[in-house]
Order: C-alpha cells, then structure tokens, then sequence
C-alpha cells in the first residue's frame, strides 16, 4: 500500500468523507501529503517545548502526542509510546518502528500542526480548494477533515527523513484499536 493510499484511506475514515468520489479524495490526499512535505522542506522545525506526561493510552484511543496553541507546547504522552511499542511487537517485524522513532514522528506531527495554525493552514485550504458553500457569485471554501493530518503525518515523515511512514503506523494502531473493540 503507498502512502497516497494511506492518506486516502484516512480520509475515507473521516467522517463527512465516507461517500465522496474516490477521485476528490484522491487529489485531497495528494495535495495534502505534498504539502506536508513542502512544509518539511521550508524551514526548520519550530522551536516548541515538549512536555513528557503520563496518559494518552485509552481502551479505545491511543494519543501520542498533542499540540497545546495556547502558550505553545507539545504534551508527549509516555504511556501511550510504551503501548505503542507493545501493540508493534505483537504486530510483527514488519511493524517495527524504533521507539526513538515513534516518539521523534509524534514531535514532528505536532509541530505541524503548530504551523498549520497560521498562514500556512490558510494556504493548505487555499489548495485544496473545497467549496462549501456557493451564494450566487460568493463561494466560501470549506475545512477538508482530515487534510490537516495527512499534511502532519507528511512532514513528520519528510523531517524524519522520510524513511519511516507515520501514515502506516496510524494505520497499524487503528487496525489493532479496531480489532480489540470487536
């Protein structure tokens, strides 16, 4: 599966994307990845404190990190990393994932989303040029859920230097969350 699939399959997750045309969410997932690859090559990363907590592991969600806007920061979710790590073993080889790694790829993800607070969420919507609303000659461009992630995972992936894709780990650990809930 290619990362363009990944992406895509994120969006089809998302809801409000469940019956949109494969095609649209095609082109949303490519713009976005792009993005967050143009993002990663742009400068460098922000300078953000990152804060090692306890939490993030829930029955049924895993949150490895996340991005507080109001004085900038990034919460890294110790318990979560660790259930992480076990969930990939249990996975197989094929889902390693060093520990450095899935924490360093939680960071980059979050100081994404820091920059895509600003002018640059502004520009990703710019591109991906989704109409929400036409009043005669008005349109007003809408938020396309999702894009946001898919642009994050993209540049985490780009800063790490793109050997590892956090689109598959997403995938890895939604599979498994699903197959526990069952």
């Amino acid at each position: 599966m290619t990362e363009l699939d990944r992406a895509v399959w994120l969006l089809r997750a998302t809801p409000t994307h469940e019956h949109r045309e494969e095609h649209t969410l095609r082109r949303w997932a490519r713009i976005a990845l792009d993005f967050g690859r143009e993002l990663a090559h742009t400068a460098r990363p922000p300078d953000i404190p990152v804060h090692r907590v306890e939490g993030g592991h829930h029955p049924d969600e895993l949150v490895l990190a996340e991005y507080r806007p109001n004085r900038p920061r990034i919460l890294l979710y110790t318990d979560a990393i660790i259930a992480v790590q076990d969930i990939l073993r249990g996975q197989g080889p094929a889902e390693t994932f060093p520990p450095e790694i899935v924490e360093a790829a939680a960071i980059a993800h979050e100081q994404a989303h820091h920059r895509l607070h600003g002018t640059a969420g502004r520009e990703l919507r710019h591109r991906l040029d989704h109409t929400a609303l036409t009043l005669g000659r008005i349109r007003l461009r809408g938020h396309v859920l999702g894009a946001d992630e898919i642009a994050a995972h993209s540049y985490a992936r780009h800063v790490l230097g793109g050997q590892h894709c956090p689109l598959r780990l997403t995938q890895t650990l939604s599979r498994h969350l699903a197959a526990t809930r069952s």
